[in-house]
């Protein structure tokens, strides 16, 4: 998302008293953003349980069913949304955790993921450069889930949900200092992972 086409804080303001509109408008504007946090966050084996947008469709419907927030600026508005999203997803894991249903009678979930890039790009590319995109995006997926937990959370928090390291200190309950070397070590750990096998 550019700078320029991230909310204002009038809009936000609007969207916290309440105004529907407003709050739909704040939730398209990071649609792009969020789809890519909650297809990253639910690994590989909830992938295949659950679909990306299905998940971000109900988040965002809980939210504009819930109507009003409070929120003091932009950067709360995003952690307050990507925060809506984890929780949904850490809902959905619980609920599959729970589930006692063996995985052989499970019936086969779409595997639409959000991330059809086939869809994406089909004007604009040729099939071979489709499936080299693809490729990348399973390879970055696989390499995602070698992390730990701290270092997925950093990174999506960092670099999709874009959260200042103020704010990600205060929602992981670390200093700022911490939260940035948590985020060195991840993408350390992130480009060890990607780097081809010798």
């Amino acid at each position: 998302m550019n700078p320029s086409s991230e909310p204002t804080p009038a809009a936000i303001l609007s969207a916290s008293r309440g105004d529907a509109t407003a709050i739909a408008d704040l939730l398209r504007a990071y649609l792009p953003r969020l789809q890519r946090f909650v297809h990253l966050r639910l690994g590989e084996a909830l992938r295949r349980r659950e679909d990306t947008v299905d998940i971000l469709q109900s988040t965002v419907r809980e939210l504009l069913e819930a109507g009003q927030f409070e929120l003091r600026g932009e950067a709360e508005f995003r952690a307050w949304l990507f925060q809506a999203a984890l929780n949904k997803i850490r809902q959905k894991v619980r609920f599959h955790g729970a589930d006692k249903r063996a995985a052989a009678r499970e019936a086969a979930v779409s595997t639409r993921t959000g991330f059809d890039l086939a869809e994406v790009v089909r004007d604009t590319t040729t099939p071979s450069r489709v499936a080299m995109a693809r490729e990348e995006l399973d390879r970055l997926e696989a390499a995602f889930a070698r992390l730990t937990e701290p270092q997925r959370e950093v990174l999506t928090l960092s670099r999709i949900a874009g959260l200042p390291h103020a704010v990600i200190a205060s929602r992981l309950g670390k200093s700022e200092v911490a939260v940035r070397q948590l985020l060195v070590r991840a993408m350390a750990a992130l480009g060890a992972a990607l780097a081809p096998d010798p």
